[in-house]
């Protein structure tokens, strides 16, 4: 049943070639629920014939965006960046901003361990902004769920095959970013550094599923210094403890992401271990990138933790301290 807020409409894509369908729709229907997530609107289909159905604006802007890629799928592949570009070309930013706010029903994260469930209406406003953004920051003390939420997302998109990766990275601060001295190979150096990622990734998928797909590199670990250079297209990337990142790392990192991929950041700004020197790279962009369209941005507070009752009254212990000091 539709709000009062929502609308459909119905096209038909001719002619009904199955190969050029096939182009424009992209394997398992990817290309679909790429417009499905930038427009807010749900995409339906029988052959060549669609429903699309959302708010009014967004779904005539997803039937125009729909008919030219299906003009250009007779003549080239089309591709997640072609996708992205032609929603760029129709201002979609612009319409979005004018687009009210629809109340959705609350997000469940499948994987093959159970449902994940945001607690409390701030875990589910996060997890609704990664669904929903390629570039998500979530801000807040230890035991909110900021890490685990994000390692849920990456995992159901890598089994939904939205992703074909997912790439785990984090500033090893404590050993400066030179770790040359430290023996193994490079996951094996960074380990130590990710275990919280790695502990929600054994509890959602397995010991011995992530151990083949870090064999495989389908899950990569790598310290945020060996990410310079890249450029990361169809994966899903973390950085967690972002809060030890300097300006220039997390700027760097930040224009890592490609087409088809979606960054979420996590940190604490109350727990920097930066030489006192250094300002915080994640202090810093919040500040920079507060109004960019398209990056959206979650704080969490002492009322989100979900750990032992005693950790939520540290945090708030430590909260009050602080105040009085500056106070």
């Amino acid at each position: 049943m539709l709000t009062a807020a929502e609308y459909s409409q119905e096209i038909t894509l001719l002619p009904a070639d199955n190969q050029r369908l096939s182009n424009f729709c992209g394997q398992l229907d990817i290309h679909l629920r790429q417009i499905e997530q930038r427009l807010h609107v749900d995409i339906a289909n029988r052959s060549n014939h669609f429903k699309i159905t959302g708010v009014d604006a967004a779904v005539k802007a997803a039937c125009a965006v729909m008919q030219k890629l299906f003009d250009q799928a007779d003549k080239e592949e089309i591709t997640p960046e072609q996708v992205h570009l032609s929603l760029q070309d129709a201002s979609i930013d612009q319409l979005l901003q004018t687009v009210p706010a629809v109340k959705s029903d609350p997000v469940a994260i499948k994987t093959k361990r159970g449902v994940i469930k945001g607690r409390g209406e701030n875990q589910q406003e996060y997890l609704r902004k990664i669904l929903s953004h390629d570039i998500n920051f979530g801000v807040g003390p230890a035991g909110t769920g900021k890490t685990f939420l994000a390692v849920a997302c990456a995992v159901e998109a890598l089994q939904n095959e939205t992703v074909r990766r997912i790439i785990l990275v984090r500033p090893a601060v404590e050993a400066g970013e030179k770790l040359g001295f430290l023996p193994g190979d490079m996951a094996q150096k960074v380990d130590p550094y990710l275990r919280p990622l790695y502990d929600a990734l054994y509890d959602m998928l397995g010991f011995e599923r992530v151990e083949k797909l870090l064999e495989k590199n389908v899950i990569e670990v790598a310290p945020l210094a060996f990410m310079r250079g890249r450029t990361l297209n169809d994966s899903f990337i973390i950085l967690d403890e972002a809060q030890n990142t300097t300006t220039e790392q997390i700027k760097m990192f930040l224009t890592r992401v490609g087409f088809g991929s979606t960054a979420v950041i996590t940190g604490d700004v109350t727990q920097i271990d930066l030489p006192s020197e250094k300002m915080s790279g994640l202090k810093h962009v919040l500040k920079v990138l507060k109004d960019v369209e398209g990056i959206s941005f979650t704080f969490f507070g002492v009322r989100d933790v979900v750990r032992h009752p005693l950790v939520q009254r540290i945090v708030a212990a430590y909260d009050r301290y602080e105040q009085e000091q500056t106070s």
